[in-house]
């Protein structure tokens, strides 16, 4: 089983480097820490000039929703790998794989119908892997249901 802890382990400090990144996203979205990606935005969607003052104020409030979002969401898989991903509760594996597929596919639909490759090259596909490496490496480990008991178990 250590190496179902480690993959847990990875899945919870992935998903807490994911939250610190959402918070500099919501706080420092127009800094250099986002050149990539904000050059990227400049050149899709603004011919590669810098936009208007009232439009680098309305991105900025979209990124600080943006990085509420990735907080508030990453916290969410921080807490279920802690514990129903810990105990090998299948639920807490569907969930987790099914909201990050159904993000992925999502973001980078629209991404990539915006013209916005780079989000989905830069963002979405190594947030992807990372993320879902440890639930597809574990995946046949889960054969319990909820509380940890084995479904057979489980009394209707």
């Amino acid at each position: 089983m250590k190496n179902f802890a480690f993959w847990k382990n990875w899945l919870i400090a992935i998903n807490l480097v994911t939250i610190s990144i959402g918070l500099l996203i919501a706080f420092a979205g127009n800094s250099f820490l986002f050149q990539i990606h904000n050059e990227g935005t400049y050149q899709t969607f603004f011919n590669g000039h810098a936009p208007s003052e009232k439009m680098m104020a309305f991105k900025s409030w979209l990124f600080g929703i943006i990085g509420a979002t990735i907080v508030g969401f990453h916290t969410l898989i921080v807490y279920i790998a802690k514990y129903p991903f810990a105990r090998k509760e299948k639920w807490a594996r569907n969930a987790i794989a099914l909201a990050m597929t159904g993000w992925f596919i999502l973001d980078s639909a629209l991404s990539f119908s915006f013209g916005a490759d780079y989000n989905v090259y830069f963002i979405n596909i190594p947030s992807f892997t990372l993320i879902m490496l440890p639930v597809l490496v574990t995946w046949k480990k889960f054969n319990y249901g909820l509380n940890g008991n084995k479904f057979e178990d489980i009394k209707p």
